[in-house]
C-alpha cells in the first residue's frame, strides 16, 4: 500500500525488496483456498482511505452482484493489491518501480541516506526506507516439547508452501490453537479428506462469526468513559461488560459494542501502563481476539457444522505429553477445570497458534541488525519496535528517525492492534506522506 501511495501521489522512484518475489500479496492474501474468506466485508476493504468503494468496484468487475456486505475470497484481495500496484506503476511511468527478489538483512541509516544490504550481498542506496516487515511464522507452542519440533509429523507453519500436504490423510490431526488459523486449517483438512481433527488451546475459544443482520454501531454502543482520561484496564473491562449487558438487554447485539470500540482502541491502549498491557495479553487477549477478529459468516457456519458433526472437536487444556510412534503421535492433555487426562492419537500436529507475537525472538536478521545498531528499539512488551505517529522508527536514543519508517503488524506495540486493513490503509497513507515530505520528484 505504501509503495502504491508513493507512486500515485508523490511520483517518486520506488524499489521493493521481497524474498518471495510476490510484491503485493503477502501471506494472508497469497492463499488460493476457496474456503479462505476475508473476515471484513468488501465494502470496508478499500486500500485507499479517500475512496471507500475502490475494492468493491474491483470485486464487481468479476461479480457484478457483489454487495458491500459480501465476504469474498482472500485470494481476490491479493489480486486487488497487485492491481493497485500495477495501476500506480503505470501512472508513474516506466522505471518508477524497481523490484529486487531477495532478503534485506541490513539497513544502515547515514548522513547521505540509507544503505540496504541483501542476503546475497547486493547493496541498494535510498533516501528513505519503509520497513514493511509482516508476520513471522508461529512460535513453538507452550507444552510441545522441543524434541518433537523437528519431527516429520509436526507442521511448524501451516502457511508455508505445501505444508499441509505432509499431513497424513488417513488419521485425524491435532491443531494446536483454536483461533482464525485453526479455522482455516480445519476447513482445508476437511476438504482434503481427513477423518477428523482435534483443536486444543488453553481456553478453547473459537472465533465468533460476523452476523450480517446486526446493524452498524452508533454512539449508544460506546461504553462510558471511552473519551475520558487514563483509566485502569479493570475499569475499561467493567465499562465494556456493562455496556454489552445494557445493549443486549435492549435488543441489540454485543458485536455493536465491540465494533464501536474500534476508533478508541489506539487511545485506550496508549493510556494503559505497562503492567496493564501485560495483564491484557496474559489474561484477556484470547477473549478479545475471539470477539474482535471474527469469521466470515460462511466460514463460521462451516466450522459450526464440523463441530456439530463430530468431525472437529474443540478442547480447552494444557498439553502434558507427546509420544511419537511409527504410526502416529499420542498426545495427552489436562482439560481446563480439572478432570481426567485425555489422550488422542493423531497423524500430525499442526501449529495453529498464529503469527509469532514476540518479534525479538523471531530470529529475523534484519530486525536484529537494526536493534544492534540502535536504529530501532523494542517496545516494553517485546511485541515489536517503537514507532512514532507518522510511522518513523524510534531509535535507541528515543528520537524518531528522519529516514527509516515502518508499517505493519508491529504497530500493535503502539496501538494495541496492527493487522486490520481499515487501520493499515490509514497508516500506509500517513507514512507515505511522511516519507515523501521534502523529497524531490523522480
Amino acid at each position: 500500500m505504501v509503495a502504491a501511495h508513493l507512486l500515485r501521489t508523490a511520483r517518486l522512484r520506488v524499489v521493493m525488496v521481497n524474498r518471495s518475489g510476490a510484491m503485493a500479496r503477502g501471506v494472508a492474501y497469497g492463499t488460493n483456498s476457496p474456503s479462505h474468506l476475508l473476515n471484513v466485508p468488501a465494502g470496508r476493504m478499500s486500500a485507499l482511505p479517500n475512496d471507500p468503494e475502490h475494492f468493491l468496484r474491483f470485486v464487481r468487475q468479476s461479480d457484478p452482484g457483489a454487495s458491500p456486505g459480501a465476504f469474498v475470497r482472500r485470494s481476490v484481495y491479493g489480486e486487488y493489491l497487485q492491481h493497485i500496484l500495477a495501476e500506480a506503476e503505470h501512472a508513474a511511468g516506466a522505471g518508477a518501480l524497481g523490484r529486487v527478489v531477495g532478503e534485506a538483512v541490513s539497513v544502515v541509516p547515514g548522513f547521505d541516506g540509507v544503505r540496504v544490504t541483501t542476503a546475497a550481498g547486493e547493496e541498494l542506496r535510498a533516501d528513505r526506507v519503509v520497513l514493511a516487515i509482516g508476520h513471522y511464522p508461529p512460535a513453538p507452542p507452550p507444552g510441545v516439547p522441543r524434541t518433537f519440533l523437528d519431527s516429520q509429523r509436526y507442521v511448524r507453519d501451516p502457511w508455508a508452501a505445501g505444508a499441509l500436504a505432509a499431513v497424513p490423510r488417513d488419521q485425524p490431526a491435532l491443531l494446536v490453537g483454536t483461533g482464525l488459523t485453526a479455522a482455516d486449517v480445519a476447513l482445508d483438512l476437511h476438504a482434503a479428506g481427513l477423518p477428523g481433527a482435534i483443536a486444543v488451546s488453553r481456553r478453547g475459544l473459537l472465533p465468533r462469526p460476523h452476523d450480517p443482520s446486526v446493524p452498524a454501531p452508533d454512539s449508544s454502543h460506546v461504553p462510558s468513559g471511552m473519551g475520558d482520561g487514563p483509566r485502569s484496564l479493570r475499569a475499561h473491562v467493567r465499562a465494556v461488560r456493562r455496556c454489552v449487558r445494557e445493549v443486549t438487554t435492549g435488543g441489540g447485539n454485543w458485536r455493536q459494542v465491540i465494533d464501536a470500540l474500534r476508533p478508541y482502541t489506539p487511545r485506550l491502549w496508549q493510556s494503559l501502563g505497562t503492567a496493564d498491557r501485560h495483564r491484557f495479553f496474559r489474561h484477556l487477549r484470547p477473549y478479545w481476539d475471539a470477539h474482535r477478529h471474527r469469521l466470515a459468516p460462511a466460514a463460521g457456519a462451516a466450522i459450526d457444522d464440523l463441530v456439530a458433526s463430530g468431525w472437529l472437536a474443540v478442547c480447552a487444556g494444557r498439553f502434558t505429553r507427546f509420544d511419537e510412534h511409527p504410526s502416529g503421535v499420542e498426545v495427552a492433555f489436562a482439560p481446563k477445570g480439572g478432570g481426567a487426562e485425555r489422550t488422542v492419537r493423531v497423524g500430525a500436529v499442526v501449529n495453529c497458534t498464529g503469527p509469532a507475537t514476540n518479534a525479538l525472538g523471531a530470529g529475523d536478521p534484519l530486525l536484529a541488525d537494526l536493534l544492534a545498531r540502535g536504529a530501532a528499539r523494542p517496545d516494553p512488551l517485546g511485541l515489536g519496535i517503537e514507532v512514532a505517529p507518522d510511522g518513523a522508527v524510534v531509535g535507541a536514543d528515543g528520537a524518531p528517525s528522519s529516514v527509516l519508517y515502518y508499517v505493519g503488524p508491529f504497530l500493535r506495540a503502539r496501538d494495541g492492534e496492527g493487522t486490520a486493513v481499515p487501520e493499515l490503509r490509514a497508516h500506509a497513507a500517513r507514512t507515505a506522506g511522511a516519507v515523501a515530505a521534502g523529497l524531490p520528484v523522480a
